[in-house]
């Protein structure tokens, strides 16, 4: 039932349209022209502003030939860099990128496999519940077009993103995360005329950094700090460092306790960094700066879009294999937005590089999987 050929034209169509974070305008355009073909309702929310792109998230309504609750299906819209003058090159059935870019297959090999499913499911006459489809902008800057979708408008209880390397690959659970900036300030001094009237935000950064339990905390937590910026000169004594770090885990008091094992680490040395200077003493300080990046990912193994998706896998003699993720997703937030909503593999490879691929027989069998899915709806 998969049109081979009709894939590779739409592949090469998307990925031939740049669309990094923050300019998503054209692809945007392209897209919500290709689902009006199907009959679609296309609407646009004003994420897009609240951050600075030249687009908004996409929220696309397909109506049903059968009755039933909304479906969701999920992908985002944006690459990653570098993302200018894409050319997809296919070779012995594999998509690569001709030069120094990436290729686009996050997450256009997702929209693609979509846009071939809903083919199929008109030209078989399928039965099928309605569609909601989200296609987000910015999801490679933090996820910040679905942090800032307007979920009112959306009915769907249940759904899947597509957004993972991979085929046959269901991700049903993924880290919560923290993430944190802390600013630690000293106080100058002449580096070689009175260090020691001196507070050195560097060495209480790097004290604290050396009390973290950092890297794999366990099998379900993860810690890290990321960047480390300050000081003026290598003769004065650092007045000021920026810290910015992130907890993982699969477990929400692990990651409390390891959020609060940094923070306390952090509080401990600032408040034992005094000196003496003419009679005053002076203490260091610090501003702390902690949020949620995005919410847990727990879909139970035996939750209903599970059970479909396993039965469309052994239909077609493909066992789906269910794992849990390090990283966080549209989906996440999805889930903590009350829409039980789990990730499928697309075949994306080596995502994020120039080296970025996709094979055409991994879109093909994905495109399959989905008719099936939507069939089970």
């Amino acid at each position: 039932m998969i049109n081979r050929q009709r894939i590779i034209d739409e592949f090469t169509r998307q990925a031939e349209i740049d669309s990094p974070s923050y300019q998503e305008a054209a692809i945007s355009e392209y897209l919500a022209n290709r689902f009006r073909a199907f009959g679609a309702n296309i609407e646009f929310d004003d994420a897009g502003a609240k951050f600075g792109s030249d687009s908004n998230n996409m929220i696309i309504r397909l109506a049903g030939t059968k009755p039933g609750e909304p479906f969701l299906l999920s992908m985002h819209m944006d690459t990653v860099t570098p993302a200018e003058n894409v050319e997809p090159i296919l070779t012995d059935g594999v998509f690569t990128s001709a030069g120094e870019t990436i290729l686009g297959a996050d997450d256009k090999a997702g929209i693609v496999e979509v846009i071939e499913a809903i083919e199929v499911l008109r030209e078989q006459q399928i039965p099928h519940v309605s569609l909601e489809i989200v296609i987000s902008i910015c999801e490679e800057q933090g996820l910040l077009g679905v942090k800032h979708l307007d979920f009112a408008r959306l009915t769907a209880k249940h759904g899947i993103a597509l957004d993972t390397t991979g085929v046959d690959i269901v991700i049903n659970r993924a880290p919560a995360a923290n993430r944190f900036t802390v600013d630690i300030f000293g106080h100058e001094a002449h580096a070689g005329v009175c260090p020691e009237q001196g507070i050195s935000a560097i060495e209480i950064a790097g004290r604290a950094i050396a009390e973290m339990e950092l890297g794999r905390i366990d099998a379900e937590t993860t810690a890290n700090i990321g960047t480390i910026e300050g000081g003026l000169a290598s003769n004065i004594v650092a007045r000021q460092v920026t810290l910015c770090g992130e907890v993982r885990s699969h477990s929400m008091e692990k990651l409390h306790k390891q959020t609060e094992q940094i923070v306390k680490v952090l509080e401990d040395e600032v408040d034992k960094a005094t000196v003496r200077v003419a009679a005053e003493t002076k203490r260091a300080s610090m501003a702390l700066e902690l949020w949620e990046d995005f919410p847990i990912m727990q879909v139970s193994e035996d939750a209903e879009i599970l059970q479909i998706i396993r039965a469309a896998g052994e239909h077609l003699g493909r066992p789906q294999q269910i794992r849990a993720a390090g990283g966080g997703s549209d989906a996440n937030v999805f889930n903590g937005q009350g829409i039980e909503m789990v990730i499928l593999a697309t075949g994306m490879a080596k995502v994020h590089t120039v080296n970025e691929q996709i094979a055409v027989d991994d879109m093909v069998k994905v495109s399959e999987l989905l008719v099936e899915i939507l069939r089970r709806v």
